[in-house]
């Protein structure tokens, strides 16, 4: 095997290892009491003393370079609000219905990516895209109650898309562990700014039990300062596309362990769960698509 498929299988495989912890990130989203905003200040403030104590640690430099920024900036600002509207898609739904709908990602992605000089515009993707709505449609036409949190979610795909995007093209020029620091240092400056325009008190932190702050600490340091590096390092080497449909796969383990812990409120009609299979079937048939594409363009070369 060579070196290129050696590092490609093992950033698929890491990929999957962190989209089995992102699984977790609505269960623990919806264990925490918190609200939406002060929520996404307490995962991204945690995961940055995390990272910056690690790139300490182990001898990295914490410095940015300045050229990068205002990319990182914006950046940091948009994965922000992408988590507001995710957790509060889960307030005004359930975990299993925003996990569904953010599947939508794939699409904003194969439409955005020219837009970032991600290569040209694949035909496929744009198809599997649609599959993808496809099974959003059928999702949403069985779960109507759930709106608000299906077009908050459609949002925070769309946000998802553009930060994967961004940190696909930055990953060639910046250290992963910079930009996933810097990203969480703004963002959380942000979600600051944005808490100063709503009656919150940073008081309701102390009010928190204990067994919220473990789940707090397992989003941060698993879901954020882990996954999140691990999230912009394989795409060294896998397409953002693929990143994003892979990501799909984390419905089903979130829809599976959420019946597990909440039960009868996240049990849904057999048409959310025929929308939760389109969407499956075209995370497979991306990774058919790539393999193909691939041996068909060595075998143009040979």
């Amino acid at each position: 095997m060579t070196k290129m498929k050696t590092n490609r299988l093992s950033s698929l495989l890491l990929l999957h290892l962190i989209v089995l912890i992102f699984g977790f990130t609505g269960i623990w989203g919806k264990l925490i009491s918190l609200d939406s905003g002060p929520l996404v200040l307490a995962r991204m403030s945690i995961a940055a003393v995390v990272l910056g104590a690690y790139m300490l640690l182990i001898g990295k430099r914490l410095a940015l370079p300045r050229k990068y920024i205002g990319k990182i900036l914006a950046l940091g600002g948009v994965i922000a609000i992408h988590w507001i509207t995710f957790f509060e898609a889960i307030n005004q739904s359930n975990v299993s219905v925003t996990l569904s709908t953010m599947a939508s990602t794939t699409l904003f992605v194969a439409v955005f990516s020219p837009a970032f000089g991600k290569g040209s515009f694949k035909w496929y993707e744009l198809w599997l895209g649609v599959l993808v709505i496809l099974g959003i449609a059928l999702i949403f036409g069985f779960a109507q109650d759930y709106w608000l949190g299906i077009l908050l979610a459609l949002l925070s795909s769309a946000l998802a898309a553009i930060f994967t995007l961004g940190n696909a093209a930055l990953i060639q020029q910046v250290d992963a562990y910079k930009i996933s620091l810097w990203e969480m240092i703004f963002g959380a400056m942000i979600v600051v700014l944005y808490l100063n325009t709503k009656d919150f008190r940073f008081a309701e932190y102390t009010e928190l039990p204990g067994l919220e702050w473990m789940w707090i600490a397992m989003l941060a340091v698993l879901a954020t300062s882990f996954a999140f590096v691990v999230s912009v390092e394989v795409m060294r080497v896998i397409s953002p596309f693929t990143v994003a449909i892979t990501v799909n796969l984390e419905p089903v383990y979130s829809i599976l362990l959420a019946l597990l812990i909440f039960g009868e409120e996240e049990k849904m009609s057999w048409g959310f769960y025929l929308g939760s299979v389109v969407i499956v079937s075209a995370i497979a048939l991306n990774a058919w698509l790539k393999k193909w594409q691939r041996g068909k363009q060595a075998i143009d070369r040979n």
